[in-house]
């Protein structure tokens, strides 16, 4: 089933057009991969699927189409993103930081605060994001206490806090060496047992290649590529675009 529908999305910068008419799919229950050179456009595409740049075409979130909604709307609908920044709350543990996450407030949150301040309704989508990534030995701990493989799964399940049907990762391995990668990929992996569907950018091919079930290859903001990871790690335009020579 086609949970996403890419159809002819564009993102202009004045002169400047950053994803050129991009149109592909992804189907529930996948692990799809997004790459390409530095400036390609993949942070560009979530920052429009997810409603935080304006775009022109068309996106349909489980054959609905979500154009002009709003970022919160879309994570209400399931579709939900992490940043390239990890910003994590200094003063707050692990699980308070993924309460602030998966606390979902309304215009008359305030009022309820007052009769109902110790109210604990979050408490299920913390423990069910604990549980997807194994993070009940750290729960305690601070992100000043964390090693960085640890804060980066910290963001992640902060974003399953929300328990999203499609989870958007923008470059949660930068910065990791590659054991701590490996492990990353792992856990990753393990979302898709959890009907969590994912579209990952990131440049460690190591992990893009190993993980992903598709992948789709951007070069100045239009798809050059598609392909399972052996077909992709083939592809002479994508060699040439982006993995280089020794990728043969």
């Amino acid at each position: 089933m086609t949970l996403l529908a890419i159809e002819q999305l564009t993102v202009t910068f004045g002169a400047v057009t950053a994803v050129d008419d991009l149109s592909l799919t992804i189907d529930a229950g996948t692990f799809v991969g997004l790459i390409g050179p530095n400036g390609a456009g993949k942070t560009t595409c979530i920052d429009a699927l997810t409603g935080f740049v304006p775009a022109r075409g068309h996106v349909l979130f489980d054959g609905r189409p979500i154009d002009g909604l709003s970022p919160d709307a879309r994570v209400r609908l399931g579709m939900v993103r992490t940043w390239q920044s990890i910003e994590l709350f200094d003063d707050l543990d692990v699980r308070e930081n993924l309460e602030v996450a998966a606390t979902r407030s309304r215009w008359w949150s305030p009022l309820l605060d007052v009769v109902w301040p110790s109210r604990r309704g979050a408490e299920r989508a913390v423990d069910y994001a604990i549980d997807v990534l194994d993070l009940g030995h750290i729960v305690g701990r601070f992100p000043r206490q964390l090693s960085l493989g640890q804060r980066k799964l910290v963001g992640i399940a902060r974003a399953i806090a929300t328990e999203p049907r499609l989870l958007l990762l923008d470059e949660p391995a930068a910065g990791l060496d590659p054991n701590e990668s490996s492990d990353l990929g792992n856990r990753l992996r393990g979302l898709l047992d959890h009907d969590i569907t994912v579209l990952l950018v990131d440049h460690d091919m190591g992990l893009v290649l190993t993980v992903c079930d598709i992948v789709h290859v951007l070069e100045f903001g239009a798809l050059i590529s598609t392909g399972p990871p052996a077909a992709i790690r083939a592809d002479e335009r994508v060699i040439s675009a982006y993995l280089g020579t020794e990728a043969r």
